[in-house]
């Protein structure tokens, strides 16, 4: 037969029986008597017999009591360690973290946090969604993601945006080109190049669209790709010249091209992490959080 027991019921009757007192277990438990007066005769019901006796001055077991005092105990302790191991199987061996962010940080900041993130968890498993600004909030918006790195979400209402690196907007080039011995170069000079964009929908065009929405002069577009990794790709063929932002030149990944400052004007996103508004994130997510933010914010991350 199933004897329909409650967890609280045998918590209320191991402290009373180490306190020897109901006023002393109500305290501790942080409830009134009457309710754990009613907790124990749920107990006392469900076994079928009297557990405990009470006096005016002091709180005692019955024989039946102390008979079930030490399969109270062990029967929590079980419990306790069940919710342990479980606990502790799912953060080193089954956990699976999900993080969305925008292809730059996928293809030169993420690897190397992944490999000190491994390092500290070997066995658990991450699921990357890199893709533009606009698919990464959305990904975080749907639950389909723990988190994101991006640079837009600041203004949606149901995600927390944390700014980490303000980086500047760089002209691509290759180290022989007419440009590349400047310092920096305005966007009035680049009229006369072949420029390299990427699509119309990426995030970090509408960046620059909206900054030369009220330039006199802008630069003609030739070529055309969907991230920016397809448009370094065209510059190191010297197809033209590109505007990306400075993490593309990260970790030395194009030692052929050079990033010189553009200004006039100066454009700049915000990176920073993404998740949803009181979002509970898993221990190991935190982890792959904290490794991330702490990548975002060192200098050598523009």
């Amino acid at each position: 037969m199933r004897i329909a027991l409650q967890i609280d019921e045998i918590i209320a009757f191991l402290c009373i029986a180490e306190k020897c007192s109901f006023k002393a277990a109500a305290e501790q438990l942080f409830v009134s008597q009457p309710a754990l007066s009613r907790r124990i005769e749920r107990l006392e019901t469900a076994i079928g017999t009297q557990l405990l006796e009470r006096t005016t001055r002091r709180v005692s077991l019955t024989a039946a009591g102390q008979q079930f005092l030490p399969h109270a105990h062990a029967a929590l302790e079980a419990l306790e360690l069940a919710v342990r191991s479980v606990s502790e199987t799912t953060v080193q061996r089954g956990a699976l973290v999900t993080v969305a962010c925008v292809p730059t940080v996928a293809s030169h900041l993420l690897p190397s946090v992944l490999r000190a993130f491994s390092s500290v968890y070997p066995n658990a498993r991450v699921k990357m969604i890199d893709e533009g600004a606009a698919q990464v909030l959305d990904s975080v918006v749907s639950g389909m993601a723990d988190f994101g790195v991006s640079f837009t979400g600041a203004q949606a209402a149901d995600i927390e945006f944390e700014g980490i690196r303000s980086e500047h907007f760089r002209l691509a080039m290759p180290r022989g080109h007419r440009l590349a011995g400047r310092a920096a170069v305005s966007w009035d000079d680049l009229v006369t190049e072949s420029f390299i964009a990427v699509a119309g929908t990426s995030g970090n065009r509408a960046l620059i669209d909206n900054a030369l929405a009220k330039a006199s002069k802008r630069p003609a577009i030739f070529y055309e790709a969907s991230h920016i990794a397809g448009a370094m790709a065209m510059v190191r063929a010297g197809l033209g010249v590109a505007a990306v932002p400075g993490l593309a030149f990260a970790g030395n990944t194009y030692p052929d091209l050079v990033g010189i400052a553009l200004h006039g004007p100066r454009i700049t996103r915000k990176m920073g992490l993404i998740r949803r508004k009181g979002s509970q994130l898993h221990p190991t997510a935190v982890a792959l959080m904290d490794i991330l933010r702490a990548a975002l914010a060192r200098p050598d991350a523009k």
